[in-house]
């Protein structure tokens, strides 16, 4: 063949070789059919099904522990303080001794005031003996009236005296037992204002020591005011329960466990978060106006001291239960221009895009009020991929199976693999899916 022939044959031939790859490209199913959008196989996604059980009503909100009572200790007389009779931060109990002044001072008036009692009481005696002397000489006519009159009003007066003079006591006794500094209500202690030695003053500005009462304790929070209504009915059904949640203290490199556990963490670290439960005892007559929140108060035992005045602790009223609640998880709820919606999952293994209205969340879980029944398949992972009519391949969310497959038939082999072993994988160039 002359060289020139073949020079143009050759390319001639390049062009068939790659038309004929392409073609082989084109029709083997192992090599470019790829499952999803793009290749137009089934989409692998994610499901679950709708349930219907049931659901507690709550509200969360934060609030704030706080002292049934709380008494700031402050001297009601002046003098030097000689003794403590406890330490800070100890628990005391009512009527145990908590400070002690120098009682001499008020020792030495006491005594002052009764010996004035005892020499007006003395001169009181004697007018009154005058006076019935007098009476008599005054009924006989051997004196004026006038004489008589003056010696009833002095015996009158000594007698205002003697009252005068044991009020005066008594006032004696009580600022002598104003030196010994008791405990008023059962708490624990907090910082000492004063030192043995120190002049403590009447009604001093800086308190001795404050007592707050821990047991029971208070729980302050304020919930928006359109719950007042459902909080009210529900009430008057049963007392209502709180919930609260404190800080959760961890050693360093442990994971808290997750806002809804009430039990140990299964991570391994062995904690839980710390739950008190008491009942709501007082709300608000009026809703704040610039906030529109009504405040609640729910008292707790407190037994364990787990809540501290102060404290800020997670909130959750319980007002009811919904028996018949359908509950699908949060991540099956999309959302969009129009409202939320959700991909439900057919019988012929086609999607349907359905509004759906939420109700409220619950934890990690969507309350939805209409769109949806009990027993219908949603779409939890790669809605993103999805248009409504798509035809998708399956998995149970938790399940470890299934996980992975490729191609139109390759792909739904390595699914079915993948479900008895759980890490098999199917081979191929498509899209990647799922099969139940």
């Amino acid at each position: 063949m002359p060289i020139q022939s073949q020079r143009l044959f050759a390319p001639a031939l390049i062009a068939l070789s790659l038309a004929a790859c392409s073609g082989q490209k084109a029709t083997d199913p192992q090599a470019g059919g790829g499952r999803g959008r793009g290749g137009g196989g089934p989409v692998p996604v994610v499901t679950t099904y709708v349930e219907s059980k049931n659901v507690p009503v709550q509200i969360p909100a934060v609030g704030t522990a706080e002292a049934v009572s709380s008494v700031q200790i402050r001297a009601q007389v002046a003098g030097q303080l000689s003794a403590i009779h406890f330490a800070e931060g100890q628990e005391v109990a009512k009527g145990q001794p908590l400070f002690t002044l120098d009682p001499r001072p008020f020792e030495a008036a006491l005594q002052q005031a009764q010996a004035v009692l005892a020499r007006d009481t003395a001169t009181a005696k004697n007018a009154t003996a005058q006076q019935t002397r007098y009476e008599d000489l005054y009924k006989r006519g051997l004196i004026p009236r006038d004489q008589y009159e003056a010696q009833a009003a002095s015996a009158a007066s000594l007698q205002a005296t003697l009252a005068a003079d044991q009020a005066a006591v008594e006032t004696a006794k009580l600022n002598l037992q104003y030196t010994r500094i008791t405990a008023p209500i059962s708490g624990r202690t907090g910082t000492l204002g004063v030192h043995v030695g120190d002049l403590v003053r009447a009604n001093d500005t800086i308190a001795m020591v404050v007592i707050n009462q821990l047991t029971p304790i208070y729980v302050t929070f304020s919930v928006p005011g359109r719950y007042l209504a459902d909080i009210r009915k529900y009430q008057t059904q049963q007392p209502l329960v709180i919930e609260t949640r404190g800080q959760l203290s961890l050693p360093p490199g442990a994971q808290p466990p997750p806002p809804s556990s009430t039990a140990p963490d299964e991570s391994g670290t062995g904690l839980a978060t710390p739950v008190e439960k008491g009942k709501v005892s007082f709300i608000d007559n009026a809703v704040d106006s610039t906030t529109g929140t009504i405040k609640l108060k729910g008292t707790f035992p407190n037994t364990d001291h787990a809540l501290w005045p102060g404290l800020f602790v997670q909130v959750t009223l319980n007002l009811t239960t919904d028996p018949s609640a359908i509950v699908v998880p949060a991540n099956a709820v999309q959302a969009s221009q129009d409202g939320q919606y959700v991909y439900v999952v057919k019988p012929d293994k086609t999607v349907e895009l359905r509004d759906v209205t939420v109700e409220r969340q619950q934890g990690d879980q969507m309350v939805i009020a209409r769109g949806l029944k009990a027993g219908e398949e949603v779409v939890t992972v790669g809605q993103l991929r999805l248009t409504p009519g798509a035809r998708v391949t399956t998995g149970r969310g938790g399940e470890a199976g299934g996980r992975e497959g490729t191609g139109s038939g390759a792909g739904e082999r390595a699914g079915r693999r993948g479900n008895r072993s759980g890490n098999d994988t199917g081979t191929g160039g498509g899209g990647r899916g799922t099969q139940s």
